[in-house]
């Protein structure tokens, strides 16, 4: 089977595990090539105090015109964090590399709880759905969800009602397929509501565990998006992604990591589950 591609456009930030330093590990132990055009550098993420950020949208488009001369060929193209500046250049992106065989996932990244992230307003989340648009599959949590599509924001909790709601109208952003995380279902559990191959709805769901992590936002749309390059229905790449962020949170407490919210999830010691 010829090796598949994947092309990720996302921040490196150096400390903190989240964007590349997530994506492009657990791409790679999917037995999936790799490739990381990073959109800025920090020197940390923004759930820490203070850090330090080097622009490089500049650099996305000359970068991809170099590729025009080898006519590389990817399955799928995958992003997750970005800032306001490069959300026109990531578009661009999508309209000279996707082929007929190329999906395009876009994970929000730009919201939790309620909240949006440090440094974004509400200009991004315009420009968040010119860029869904683009995309054959969105994987937001609930908070970018509502965002995205004007619903008021209660809590992690949705009904049936609720979910096929916020699914429906981010679908009439432009995506055929639509993953929805971090629902908090009845009975103490936490999973994802998503749209089948022939348009129906299904949710998946695991034990609700007494902590939260940074970074489980990243690495379920790595495996999730490695997973569906490697030919998996989207209700098997959904549970590979979502058991193996249940994993990597239940190590990262075994190995009394003190603060999740800003060093992130244990991932790494995992990785040997998903190259089996």
């Amino acid at each position: 089977m010829k090796e598949k591609r994947i092309l990720t456009l996302q921040d490196y930030s150096a400390m903190g595990r989240c964007s590349l330093t997530v994506a492009l590990p657990i791409i790679s132990a999917c037995g999936i090539e790799a490739v990381g055009l990073p959109t800025a550098i920090l020197s940390n993420h923004t759930q820490f105090k203070s850090w330090t950020y080097v622009d490089l949208t500049q650099e996305i488009l000359p970068t991809i015109d170099k590729w025009a001369d080898y006519n590389h060929h990817f399955d799928a193209i995958y992003t997750g964090y970005l800032g306001d500046s490069q959300i026109e250049p990531v578009i661009e992106v999508f309209k000279r590399l996707k082929e007929e065989s190329t999906f395009v996932l876009v994970d929000p990244a730009f919201a939790a709880y309620g909240k949006m992230y440090p440094g974004f307003g509400y200009q991004h989340v315009e420009l968040m759905r010119k860029l869904i648009a683009h995309a054959d599959i969105v994987r937001p949590n609930i908070t970018e969800a509502c965002f995205l599509t004007g619903h008021r924001f209660v809590s992690n909790e949705a009904d049936e009602e609720e979910i096929r709601s916020l699914i429906a109208d981010l679908q009439k952003l432009g995506p055929s397929k639509v993953v929805l995380s971090g629902i908090h279902f009845p009975s103490n559990s936490i999973g994802c509501a998503f749209t089948n191959e022939d348009g129906s709805i299904s949710t998946y769901s695991t034990e609700c565990l007494p902590y939260t992590c940074h970074g489980t936002g990243d690495v379920f749309a790595s495996v999730l998006t490695s997973k569906l390059v490697l030919g998996y229905q989207m209700k098997d790449a959904v549970k590979a992604a979502h058991d193996f962020v249940h994993a990597a949170m239940i190590k990262t407490e075994k190995d009394g990591q003190k603060d999740m919210l800003t060093y992130g999830v244990d991932f790494e010691p995992c990785l040997g589950l998903l190259t089996k």
